[in-house]
């Protein structure tokens, strides 16, 4: 399999665990809902629904796969997805964390693009 064909397979894995732990503990009438497009290379974590008379909907996390690095444009779990993929052996520099600004991305530990 080739890099970006593992790099696919991890993602979900590590996605998928956190939608089990999710669904553990779910609040009534709140989904959690992971989108892959594998085509496009794009992976979505939602959280959609109504909690009494408030609608909830909002983006979990959101990344793609592009030129062989993962580009990270939303990430609100808690230890970060971009250190969980380093943690499995994605190395720093094929992780992208997109939702700062280009200018500052090389004070990261991570890819600056």
């Amino acid at each position: 399999m080739d890099k970006v064909g593992k790099y696919r397979q991890l993602l979900k894995q590590i996605l998928s665990r956190h939608l089990e732990l999710v669904n553990q503990r779910p609040i009534p009438g709140v989904d959690a809902e992971l989108i892959i497009d594998e085509e496009r290379d794009n992976y979505l974590w939602l959280t959609v629904g109504w909690s009494g008379n408030e609608r909830i909907d909002g983006i979990t996390f959101f990344a793609r796969i592009r030129n062989g690095k993962f580009w990270i444009e939303e990430d609100w779990t808690e230890d970060g997805i971009a250190t969980e993929l380093a943690r499995a052996g994605v190395p720093k520099e094929d992780i992208v964390l997109a939702f700062h600004e280009p200018e500052m991305r090389h004070y990261t530990e991570f890819a600056a693009a």
